[in-house]
């Protein structure tokens, strides 16, 4: 899967130079995307968008040019951090009550119909029937915002238990493409299993583990996007994401010391060389 280079650089920052004051050499930036794949003209490229998206800040030194974070760009990453890591861990039970929003949107509004439902579903609301949107999670604060931002007044937001003689869990089901989900965890496995048996037998190299240790964030941070969290009453037995999850566990804490090194050793050879440059340039100009 081919990642754009700009969330891999950011991927990168957050994983490896997340809380260092010091900016690093766009020299160093370069060959770490490099390690991807990405041409020199890709990797300035993204280096020029993230500045202008105020994510990076660029810093200059004589003819040395270094990148850092800006805190725009630190409090994004502390957000998405808390999505990732934080999504597949054990959750409470539920106690049975439903957040749900029945909205009406004109036919003609398409646009803003849209950009609603794409909001809703990130809550980890999905359809029951058309204008009602249901959630086993306590959103309904986030969706009031949501349906404020977005102007629409047609709305009521309720919560509601669903009684014993009523519905049954897997009646709910079908609001979400949970078997689409299913085929993207056994996936996300499949792809990535491999890589514990190569661990296990030493196989694995220093960039080979920068590499992959990125992959293994990177298809994860998909998951807290497309799954909506369901309850265990709600899943199919043998539901995946345990294993999923426990593989990302493990591989993101095992590839992370050779990766690491990796990433020390680049930016260590490139600010040595940097500074031979710089002394050179010195002693040509004495």
């Amino acid at each position: 899967m081919k990642v754009k280079p700009q969330r891999l650089l950011v991927t990168l920052l957050g994983d490896h130079w997340r809380g260092k004051a010091e900016h690093i050499p766009s020299t160093a930036l370069l060959r770490l995307l490099g390690e991807f794949g990405v041409s020199v003209q890709g990797a300035r490229s993204a280096l020029s968008r993230l500045v202008r998206r105020g994510l990076l800040a660029r810093s200059r030194r004589g003819r040395r040019t270094s990148y850092g974070l800006t805190d725009r760009g630190l409090e994004l990453l502390d957000e998405g951090a808390k999505r990732i890591f934080g999504f597949g861990v054990e959750q409470p039970r539920w106690d049975g009550t439903w957040s749900m929003v029945a909205f009406s949107v004109a036919e003609a509004d398409r646009d803003r119909r849209h950009l609603l439902r794409t909001r809703l579903r990130w809550l980890t609301f999905a359809p029951l029937y058309p204008g009602l949107w249901i959630s086993p999670h306590q959103h309904l604060e986030e969706a009031a915002t949501v349906l404020e931002e977005l102007g629409i007044d047609n709305v009521t937001l309720f919560k509601g238990i669903v009684p014993s003689w009523g519905s049954r869990p897997g009646d709910f089901l079908g609001a979400w493409n949970l078997e689409s989900l299913r085929e993207s965890y056994l996936g996300y496995i499949k792809r990535f299993r491999p890589v514990r048996a190569r661990l296990a037998a030493g196989r694995i190299s220093a960039a080979e583990a920068l590499v992959m240790r990125t992959r293994v964030i990177d298809e994860w941070r998909r998951f807290p996007r497309e799954d909506p969290d369901l309850p265990d009453d709600f899943l199919p037995a043998n539901w995946p994401r345990r294993e999923a999850r426990a593989l990302f566990d493990e591989l993101f804490r095992r590839l992370g010391p050779a990766a690491e090194r990796r990433v020390a050793a680049i930016v260590k050879e490139e600010s040595t060389r940097l500074a031979q440059d710089d002394r050179r340039r010195t002693r040509s100009a004495a």
